[in-house]
This record gives structure tokens, C-alpha cells and sequence, in this order.
């Protein structure tokens, strides 16, 4: 019973449950910036460099036998490899822009001066002081 009891305070833990939550936005995001990649910034850098597609270039290092259907061409995927790197590069800036903004964040709150005391601390604090003063 101890094991269900430790899986249970674990799993209820917040920070188990912010991971789980950053790990599938982490992935819905990932699929946004495959598709702005491949379907938006691909084609007019494809077009600005004589229409070449990206995700088309490779280098063929066994071509297809259509005697054999059965065996497959072989080639490298550079083109992929290049759209993938676009991807990584455009998540890596995003997640980049998102700590900047949190340790902007998190600055702004260390300076902010602590607030004033209320009436009820200020009060206390000049007893504290005056029983300090008659010891």
C-alpha cells in the first residue's frame, strides 16, 4: 500500500502535472512550427531560389527499379534535414523569447519595494521596539 501511496503524492505533486502540461503544448507547438515551415516560409525561399523545394532535395545514392517494385531507391533526405534544422532554429528563438520575458518578469518583482507596513504592523513594531528598549 506504501508504493500507490508514494505514486499518488508524486502525481499530485505541481510540478509533475506543469510538466505534463509543457510536454503536450511543447508537441501541439512543435506541429505549428513544422507547418509554418513546410507550408509558409518554405515556398517563397524555395521560389526566391528558382523554385527549388526544400523538402524535394535529395541525393539519390540507388535509384528506383521499376522492373522491381519490390526494391526501393535509396537517397539521402538532405532537403528534410534542412526544412528540420529551419524548425529547430525558429522553436529554439520562440523558447528564447519566453525565458527573456520570464527573467524580465521575475527582475521587475525582485526590484519592486516590499509595501509598506500596515497600520497594525507599524504598531507592532513600535512595541517590539520599546519592550526592546526597557530590557
Amino acid at each position: 500500500m506504501g508504493m500507490v501511496s508514494e505514486f499518488r503524492e508524486f502525481i499530485a505533486r505541481g510540478n509533475v502535472v506543469d510538466l505534463a502540461v509543457g510536454v503536450i503544448v511543447g508537441a501541439a507547438f512543435s506541429d505549428i512550427v513544422k507547418s509554418l515551415v513546410d507550408n509558409v516560409l518554405m515556398p517563397p525561399i524555395g521560389l526566391l531560389l528558382s523554385g527549388v523545394d526544400f523538402s524535394q532535395l535529395q541525393l539519390v545514392l540507388k535509384p528506383d527499379n521499376p522492373a522491381t517494385p519490390a526494391a526501393d531507391g535509396v537517397a539521402v533526405q538532405y532537403g528534410a534535414f534542412i526544412n528540420a534544422c529551419i524548425t529547430f532554429l525558429i522553436v529554439a528563438f520562440v523558447i528564447f523569447l519566453v525565458v527573456k520575458a520570464v527573467n524580465s518578469l521575475r527582475r521587475k518583482a525582485a526590484e519592486e519595494p516590499p509595501a509598506a507596513p500596515t497600520p497594525q504592523e507599524a504598531l507592532l513594531m513600535e512595541i517590539r521596539d520599546l519592550l526592546k528598549s526597557r530590557s
